[in-house]
C-alpha cells in the first residue's frame, strides 16, 4: 500500500452508508410532496452534495457512487427535460446491468475489477475472488432485471418506495451473504500462520 493510500482518512461505514442512503430518503420524501420531477430534482441535488461530502471526508470517491451519479445527472437530466418519467425509472436498470457486464468482462479478460472496488481493504485468493465477482455481477443483472418488473408493474409511487428502501435492504442482505465465501477465501499474511502457532505452543 503506498503512503498515500495509507493516510488517506477512512469513512466509518455508518456514515458510508448514511451518505448512501440519505439521497434515496431525500427521493422518496420529495416525492411525496412533490411529485417524481420534483423528486428527481432533489436526487440529483442530494447525490451531488453527497459525493462531495466523500470526497471532503475521504479524500477519495469509490467507482460506484461514482458511475451511480453520473447516470443520475444523465438521466434525471432527461427526465426534467423531456418531463418523462421513464428515464430515472431505467437508471437503476442501467447502473445495475453496467456493472454486472463489467465485473463479467473483468473476468473474461482476466482484469479482475471487484479487488479494485474493495481497495485493499479486503484480500482474497484467486479463486475468492473469480467465485465473488460471478455472484456480484449475477445479483447486479438479477436486481436489473427486477428494477423492470417492478417499475412496469406498479405505480410510481410504489416504485419509489421500492427504490427508497428496498434496493438497499436486499444489497446489505446479500453482501452479509458473501461472508462466510470471504473468511474462507482470505488470502493470510505471510507468517500469520506460523507467528500463531508458536505463541499458541507451550513454552518449555
Amino acid at each position: 500500500m503506498s503512503d498515500a493510500a495509507a493516510t488517506r482518512p477512512r469513512m466509518s461505514p455508518g456514515l458510508k452508508i448514511a451518505l448512501e442512503v440519505g439521497p434515496l430518503v431525500l427521493f422518496f420524501v420529495a416525492n411525496a410532496y412533490g411529485g417524481i420531477y420534483a423528486a428527481t430534482g432533489v436526487f440529483m441535488v442530494a447525490t451531488l452534495a453527497s459525493l462531495a461530502a466523500m470526497w471532503v471526508l475521504a479524500r477519495r470517491i469509490a467507482v460506484m457512487p461514482l458511475v451511480s451519479a453520473l447516470v443520475v445527472m444523465v438521466f434525471g437530466g432527461l427526465t426534467l427535460w423531456l418531463q418523462d418519467e421513464h428515464f430515472i425509472k431505467l437508471k437503476p436498470t442501467l447502473v445495475n446491468a453496467a456493472f454486472g457486464a463489467l465485473l463479467l468482462g473483468g473476468l473474461a479478460f482476466k482484469k479482475p475489477v471487484l479487488p479494485y472496488v474493495f481497495d485493499g481493504m479486503v484480500k482474497l485468493t484467486d479463486e475468492g475472488w473469480r467465485t465473488l465477482t460471478i455472484r456480484w455481477a449475477v445479483f447486479f443483472l438479477v436486481m436489473a432485471v427486477l428494477n423492470e418488473i417492478v417499475w412496469r408493474s406498479v405505480s410510481t409511487d410504489t416504485w419509489v418506495a421500492f427504490k427508497s428502501f428496498g434496493y438497499l435492504p436486499i444489497t446489505f442482505a446479500f453482501a452479509m451473504a458473501q461472508a462466510p465465501l470471504m473468511s474462507r477465501c482470505e488470502l493470510k499474511e505471510p507468517g500469520a500462520t506460523e507467528s500463531g502457532d508458536a505463541e499458541a505452543r507451550p513454552r518449555g
